[in-house]
């Protein structure tokens, strides 16, 4: 199951599993940078691998988007689906639950649950947003968002607007650790940002590496 579809994704997602094993993909909203590859996809699913009938469940303004990119022409490669905050919908043996995050316009978070574990991916969110939002038992692995580190421009920037876009690595260690999850991992970095120092400022605030 692919959730977002950002720059790159279609190869490096071929590293991992083939495209034939690919079961559904998730949105979680309109911003291009988390779906851009769709059409891509798109393209190797239909005239490569003569695929059809695969599930994408996303936003409702993310469907429109991905329908004029595709030129009308997504079905029948994929089946969409618009879900929105709330709405639960299984993938074979997985459970996906949506949460509407901290962050214009509308996006999702999903928690997936296969009956014993549950991983949750936060998209894009501000500060508003947690994972406690999902309930239930604990979150076994937390991904958060990441994008700014504290006390930079773009942090420093998004605080005097109201907040509502982005985390700071800091941000996410201690939303993380305040909703109990098991193990964290940062993503959504900015472009040229030093990872381990991203992970490092998380996990200060985290309690853990």
């Amino acid at each position: 199951m692919l959730m977002d579809a950002g720059p790159g994704t279609v190869g490096e997602l071929q590293r991992h599993i083939r495209l034939e094993d690919l079961d559904a993909v998730l949105i979680s909203h309109s911003h291009p940078d988390h779906w851009v590859e769709v059409p891509v996809l798109r393209n190797a699913l239909r005239y490569v691998l003569d695929r059809s009938g695969v599930p994408l469940f996303t936003t409702a303004e993310t469907v429109k988007l991905i329908s004029a990119a595709c030129h009308e022409q997504v079905s029948p490669t994929f089946e969409m689906s618009t879900v929105s905050d709330g709405s639960e919908f299984t993938v074979g043996p997985l459970t996906v639950r949506c949460s509407r995050t901290d962050h214009p316009p509308e996006t999702l978070a999903f928690c997936v649950d296969d009956g014993e574990r549950r991983l949750a991916y936060s998209a894009d969110t501000g500060p508003g947003w947690s994972f406690e939002e999902f309930g239930g038992p604990p979150i076994d692995l937390g991904i958060c968002e990441a994008t700014f580190r504290e006390g930079s421009p773009q942090a420093l920037d998004s605080a005097a607007s109201g907040g509502g876009v982005h985390m700071t690595a800091c941000e996410a260690g201690a939303m993380a650790r305040r909703s109990g999850v098991g193990s964290l991992i940062v993503t959504h970095l900015l472009p040229g940002a030093d990872p381990l120092a991203a992970a490092k400022e998380a996990s200060a605030a985290y309690g853990a590496e």
